[in-house]
């Protein structure tokens, strides 16, 4: 475990005082959202939740449109569009799964429209950032069904400039989670002009019933927390479900052989600072001993979460690791 001092485990970075702020207030709402009856308090959850529209003017060098799938079910996508593809230049494309411990947030939450528009500009590349439904009114498996009905979606109608043949498949927290469920059930469909590059899981929100080393040191670590995690689990898990469930646990003991599943190379970033960390590690370990290709980016600083704040020098790193690995020497 880092970030020890005469034996007492380090449990959060040092921080601007605006993110520790934020993050602070942001772990104080979403525990006072989450109630007893394992409900959520929506109204509350919007208070940190500041939401923003499209822009088809380019805001930081990048326009956004939204997409509806299925009016049905509220699934929708946000299409980030960088300056990089306004001379018709084709650009990979990321399809991006916000987190939220599966019951909250959106691509519209300020949070995440500002984090996927600096991925598009940045890398460059163009965002699909899927709007799933969200637990607990709509249990697992709603959200990787989503997201496979947006894969399909776009490989019927790709949108412009995305350069199908280079799709990475992209998720942090409980979008990590999600992103690798999606890229496994892919596979299961003829997609006839997309074609997954790699899948790219952001500190993925994994558990299962064991208490992991880094779930026990690092109680009380920013944003993640035992009570915090187990709520959104039984959110999120089929009724009945304890978190040993293969959509929680990949490699656990109900899990089922991916050997023979097709499956991307993969970059799994992990965080020292982050209580979910011996999860990550796990899955990694999982991925390889099926034979899965698997490049690991673990920032001993790191909380979880550190891509949300550009302040943090960790974000530059993180930068760095997704433009070497989306575009490839």
């Amino acid at each position: 475990m880092s970030g020890t001092a005469g034996g007492k485990v380090r449990k959060w970075p040092d921080l601007p005082w605006k993110v520790r702020l934020f993050v602070t207030a942001f772990g104080f709402l979403t525990d006072a959202s989450f109630r007893r009856n394992g409900k959520v308090n929506r109204c509350l959850i919007n208070l940190i939740d500041c939401k923003v529209p499209p822009s088809d003017r380019p805001v930081n060098g990048v326009t956004t449109s939204d997409t509806t799938v299925d009016p049905s079910r509220n699934l929708w996508y946000r299409y980030f569009v960088p300056s990089a593809a306004e001379a018709g230049r084709m650009l990979p494309v990321v399809v991006y799964f916000h987190g939220g411990g599966f019951v909250m947030l959106s691509p519209s939450s300020q949070l995440f429209d500002d984090l996927c528009r600096l991925l598009a500009r940045e890398l460059p590349a163009v965002i699909v950032s899927v709007n799933y439904r969200l637990a607990p009114e709509h249990r697992c498996p709603a959200s990787y069904e989503d997201g496979v009905d947006v894969l399909r979606f776009i490989d019927e109608k790709p949108p412009a400039n995305a350069d199908l043949t280079r799709c990475f498949i992209v998720g942090d927290s409980a979008g990590g989670n999600i992103a690798h469920h999606v890229t496994a059930r892919a596979g299961e469909h003829n997609l006839r002009n997309l074609q997954i590059a790699g899948v790219i899981p952001i500190q993925p929100y994994f558990g299962g019933e064991e208490r992991t080393e880094s779930e026990i040191q690092l109680e009380g670590a920013p944003l993640v927390s035992m009570k915090r995690t187990d709520w959104c689990w039984k959110a999120f898990l089929p009724e009945g479900s304890d978190r040993d469930h293969p959509a929680a646990n990949v490699f656990g003991p109900n899990s089922s052989d991916i050997s023979g599943l097709r499956f991307p190379k993969s970059l799994v970033f992990m965080g020292g600072l982050d209580p979910l960390r011996d999860w990550q590690k796990r899955y990694c370990g999982g991925l390889k001993s099926n034979g899965k290709e698997v490049r690991e980016a673990d920032y001993p600083n790191a909380m979880h979460s550190f891509y949300a704040f550009p302040e943090l020098p960790e974000s530059t790193l993180f930068l760095r690791e997704l433009q070497d690995f989306i575009y490839p020497q």
